[in-house]
């Protein structure tokens, strides 16, 4: 047994398709040190992968158990592991959280989750965020978590009973890097009467986003919007239509009050977008909510 082991100490490892975040976490819940590169499993082959979790034991020798979420367990990580049905909690993903051999450590791989949603009987997915919506510590209702692919979750009891993910961060970044809407922006999409005004076209839904966002080149080039506010704009734009479909799926949110988890300064975007619509938000850092989640992973597996 390690000092790590024995202290009651852990490594929790967030390993999407572009990033590597990893956390050394005392008993306590608090991090004891954290390491992040630009080492995805996108980006890297099996010996890759061995070498990035060498690196990590080298740099902490005297490591507890290693958990690892995201997409290291899919079919474009070390091994696909198969994912956990919703409704899910803390129980049924440490039960099958699922030991694999990378490098030199054996490193418990989490399932990721799986719905159908009640609402329309489609399927959906995902894969690292499981760890800090179970973060929240037994939360209930809707909870949103911004970013490349933002999800909405609905918890009861601190269970995931299922979710929908919508593209919006990735639609942003990819039309405001190339392409014709390209060409109308500057600069980065900040809070203010330009992107409450995006909110409120997307949420409206008169029209089809296609032509909403093809509308912002037309407001720009016609005087109508400042090309500094564009990027406000079209960032409204999305998440506004990302907040109807989540009025229209989750009829209640109107009243309720949303933790939002993630990067603080998309939250607070999203936080301002809700709040316009007279929905209460509290912001919560996805680095806390990732430390709170891979600490009771283990403790329900120890249980």
């Amino acid at each position: 047994m390690s000092r790590g082991d024995d202290a009651g100490e852990i490594v929790g490892i967030n390993w999407g398709s572009s990033n590597f975040r990893a956390y050394r976490i005392a008993a306590d819940g608090s991090v004891i040190d954290d390491y992040a590169a630009p080492a995805g499993v996108a980006a890297l082959d099996r010996s890759g992968m061995a070498a990035q979790v060498d690196m990590l034991v080298a740099r902490w020798p005297d490591h507890g158990p290693i958990y690892a979420s995201g997409m290291i367990g899919s079919n474009i990580g070390w091994t696909e592991i198969p994912y956990a049905e919703a409704p899910a909690g803390l129980r049924e993903l440490a039960g099958a959280a699922t030991p694999a051999e990378i490098g030199s450590a054996t490193v418990r791989i989490v399932p990721g989750i799986a719905c159908r949603r009640a609402f329309d009987g489609a399927p959906d997915i995902m894969r690292g965020e499981e760890i800090e919506l179970l973060g929240l510590a037994g939360g209930d209702g809707l909870v949103a978590l911004p970013g490349t692919h933002t999800k909405w979750a609905r918890l009861e009891g601190g269970r995931i009973l299922d979710f929908f993910t919508s593209m919006s961060g990735e639609i942003f970044d990819r039309l405001t890097a190339q392409g014709l809407l390209a060409s109308i922006v500057e600069g980065e999409a900040v809070d203010g009467a330009a992107f409450l005004d995006g909110v409120a076209a997307g949420r409206a839904g008169g029209l089809g986003l296609g032509t909403l966002l093809f509308g912002a080149r037309a407001r720009v080039i016609r005087g109508d919007l400042l090309r500094a506010d564009a990027a406000s704009y079209i960032r409204g734009l999305l998440i506004g239509s990302e907040i109807a479909d989540a009025l229209a799926l989750n009829p209640g949110l109107a009243s309720s009050s949303v933790p939002l988890v993630g990067n603080p300064a998309l939250c607070r975007l999203y936080a301002s977008a809700l709040g316009s619509i007279g929905v209460s938000t509290r912001v919560v850092d996805s680095r806390d909510a990732c430390l709170t989640g891979f600490r009771a992973l283990h403790e329900a597996r120890a249980a």
